[in-house]
Formats: structure tokens, sequence, C-alpha cells
């Protein structure tokens, strides 16, 4: 049976773009809030298409061929099984983000610059040519830079970080194309550096704490929540990384998730607090990634997405109250709760889905993150639940701070806004439902996970990396049984 193409990725990349001209040159904010909000909704609509055409064609491979983007040529951008679920994903990201900035800040808030950069990264998330991915990552950078500037804000510390990432990434696969065993090193060595900078791995974590300072909200969590990062890791380092340099990404991201969580517990400013549950949270990521087992590494993708879904949520919440009361304090009890019910159900919800409570979307992915863990060694099981205990305090913490305590004396009205529910409402439905049905999701990114081993096996040419490849998990706990 033969399929007709219909190009969604495109569409998914364009629309975007396109729309983004055409927002510039409105001067009304409110006319540029609908177009901007049409223009996601599109954007949306393509990403899901391209993700269902993908999913149709799934395993016929003369068809999956013919998902390649026509935009530059044959395999420049094409959707696969890692990026498929990906691209709907950060598509509604940034349509949530639109959907929930209330009139208040539209006026601030760079509706051109975000369509510009949800382009950049649908491109990214398509793209699996190194040099490709590289240039994406570094266009990906202009859009916060832009807007911190506009608000005439400090760029230095993360213009530096930025500049090194990329500078780190282009040395790194320069010499990793030469050849040869020492280039080969030397190259995977910067090519995880740039990486672990992106990333916000502890040392190198200071610009993003620095960015949710200055930058608005919307566009911190847009830049950050995506986690592009682990994505030039599984295409960029997994593939090529011996043994010893995942061992060193695994040993850092677990000493950064243990450090973040630490941190956000004593956070007494609640963009800083978000800023290190996410630090957290993404350093998890890492550590499964970084096992190169099937059980791990399909814990770590469930964990990506999870992670993608309820923290973007959790920051929206955060963003939405700020746009009420202002910049949010932890040193006080602001009892928000009788004004604002539905944000603070959002709230608690969406941070417990962060860390894997039972009947979320996070919680498979945790457990089997746990389990990947103390296959490859005890410790680092210990230490991911010690990580993800800590950050259920400090979430439970925050949620005491902002919605109970003391009664809300002020007059004016907190109530959620229509656009608000929907946002809850969707939120909602994608965190319970994953965490009640999360077989097909489990399962989609247990094939992602054992085509990035099989490729890693095939640019290694055996030995460990075969046996890890080879290795299966337990019956009980195969993803895809």
């Amino acid at each position: 049976m033969s399929h007709v193409y219909v190009p969604w990725l495109e569409g998914a990349i364009l629309v975007p773009l396109l729309a983004a001209v055409w927002v510039r040159l409105l001067r009304n904010p409110d006319m540029a809030w609908w177009h901007s909000m049409i223009a996601c909704g599109l954007t949306l609509g393509c990403s899901v298409g391209s993700w269902a055409q993908f999913a149709a064609r799934d395993g016929v491979e003369a068809d999956r061929a013919t998902l390649a983007a026509r935009l530059v040529g044959d395999g420049v951008l094409e959707v696969d099984t890692l990026s498929a679920p990906l691209l709907p994903l950060s598509a509604l990201l940034y349509a949530l983000t639109v959907l929930a900035t209330l009139r208040t800040k539209v006026r601030r808030f760079p509706f051109a610059w975000l369509l510009v950069s949800e382009a950049i990264l649908l491109a990214t998330l398509s793209a699996k040519e190194p040099w490709i991915i590289i240039a994406l990552l570094a266009a990906g950078i202009v859009p916060p830079w832009v807007e911190l500037r506009s608000r005439s804000k400090p760029t230095r510390v993360f213009l530096v970080h930025m500049i090194l990432f990329v500078a780190l990434l282009v040395v790194g696969q320069g010499l990793a194309t030469i050849g040869g065993p020492s280039m080969t090193v030397v190259g995977v060595a910067l090519l995880m550096a740039a990486v672990l900078v992106r990333t916000g791995i502890v040392p190198a974590h200071c610009w993003m704490t620095d960015l949710f300072e200055h930058a608005s909200f919307g566009t911190a969590l847009l830049f950050v929540t995506p986690m592009v990062g682990a994505y030039a890791a599984a295409r960029l380092v997994l593939p090529i990384a011996p043994d010893w340099a995942l061992r060193a990404i695994l040993v850092l991201s677990l000493a950064t998730a243990l450090y973040a969580a630490g941190m956000a517990l004593v956070q007494h400013e609640a963009r800083r607090f978000f800023c290190y549950v996410f630090l957290s949270n993404s350093s998890l990521v890492f550590v499964g990634l970084e096992m190169a087992t099937p059980l791990g590494l399909t814990g770590a993708l469930c964990v990506w997405f999870s992670v993608g879904l309820s923290l973007v949520g959790f920051g929206l919440t955060l963003r939405s109250v700020e746009a009420r009361t202002g910049r949010l304090s932890l040193d006080e009890f602001h009892g928000l709760f009788e004004h604002i019910p539905k944000l603070s159900v959002l709230f608690l919800l969406t941070s417990l889905a962060s860390i894997g409570f039972p009947g979320t979307v996070g919680f498979v992915g945790a457990e089997m993150l746990v389990d990947g863990a103390i296959q490859v060694h005890p410790l680092v099981g210990i230490a991911i639940v010690i990580a993800s205990a800590l950050n259920g305090l400090a979430v439970l913490q925050a949620y005491f701070r902002v919605f109970t305590g003391t009664r809300h004396g002020g007059s004016i009205d907190l109530h959620s806004r229509i656009s608000e529910r929907i946002a809850v409402l969707v939120l909602t439905a994608l965190i319970i439902g994953g965490g009640l049905y999360p077989q097909p999701g489990v399962a989609s990114r247990y094939r992602a996970a054992t085509e990035l081993l099989s490729e890693r096996q095939v640019r290694l040419g055996g030995g460990t990396a075969t046996q890890h490849a080879g290795s299966q998990p337990a019956a009980h706990h195969s993803p895809a049984g």
C-alpha cells in the first residue's frame, strides 16, 4: 500500500518562521498574542501530523525513507523514533506558554522571537547530521540573548557560557571528524564538555540561574525545558563516546542532581527554586542516558518526556502567580489557595509528576531509571532515590509557602482566566493520562533506546558497546513486553 507524503515537518518549521515576520509587523500587543496563538496551534497540528505520519509508516523501511524533509535536501531534516514524540511535545510547550500569557504581560513578551526560537527548536530536534545540529544549537542562543539586550539586562554570564558551548562543539566535532584514536578521544572530551555546559551541569550552571533571574520567565522556561542538551548528547556523544566518557558524565550528572536538589530546599526566591528543581531533574535524565543499557536508557527517555511536560506546567503555574503578585519570596506564606485554587492544584500535580509520583506520567520512567541504575551500581540507584526525595521535599515546601499558611488579604481579583483554565485542563489530562496508560509511550521510548544503542554498537565496532546493546532487561521489566 503506497502512502502519500504530507509535508507536516516542513509546515511545523515554516509556520512559526513566517508568523514571526508577520507578528513583528503588528503594533497591537493583543493582536500579536492572538496571531502567535494561532501560529503555535498550527505548528502543534503539523507536529502531531508528522508524528502520526511516522507512526503510520513505522517499520516499513522504504516508506520511512520518504519522511526526510525536503526543505534543504533528502535526509537533512527527518522524523525518527527518537524525535517523533519530541516534536509535538515541544510545540505543545510553546502553545501553552503563549496561551497562559496574561494581558498584563503581553506588552513586554517577545512573541516574534518566541516563534523564531520554536522554529529553530523543531528543526534541531529533527536534525541528525552533526554539523546541522551544531549550527541550529548555535542559532537557538540568539532569541534569549536578544531579549536580554532589549530589556537592558546583563548578558555577560549567559553569553560567555554559550560561546564556550558553541566553541567546544565546533572544535570537538571537528576533531572527531578528522579521525584517529588520539583526535577522537580529544574530540569526544570536548563534545562532552559542551553538552555539560549547555545543560548546566555543576560547576557550569551559573548561566541558568542568571537567565531565570534576568530574562522573562517564559523565555527562560522555553530555552531550558526542551532539553536540547540531552538531544545533543544522544546524537553527538552517545554514539561515539567510550565507556570512560559515559562514566564521567554519569558521575557529574549524579552529583549535580544531588547538589541542585539540596539547593532547591534552601532557596528564598521562587525562580531560583524552580531553576534548581529543573536542574536536578534534568541531570537525572543524563544519568540514564549515560548508562548505555536498554532499561536505563529507556527510563531516561521517559523521564525526559515527563520532566519536559510536568516542569513546564510547574513553571507556567509559577509564572501565572508571578503575573498577579510580582516576584515570589519563599521566606513567607502567601495563602493564595482561596484565590487561585485551580492553579494551586496544577502546581501540586505538576511538581509531584516531576518527581515520579504514582499515577502521573513521571512514575514509570522514574521507576525504570532507578531499576536501570541499580543494575549498573546499587549506589547510583540509591543516589537517584535521594535526589528525588529531596526534590519532593522542596516542591511540597514551596507549595505550602505559596498557597497556604495565611489568608491573602488583597482586594484585586486573582482568579484564573479562561486561557489558564484551558492550559490547566490540557496539562492535567496529559499528566494523569500518561500515568494511567503509559504503555504506548514506554514502548516508543524503548524502540528509540534500542536504536541509539544499535548505532553506538555500529560506530564503536563491538566490545563493551556490543555487550551493552545486547543486554536486555529482565522479562518483567521489558518496556516493549
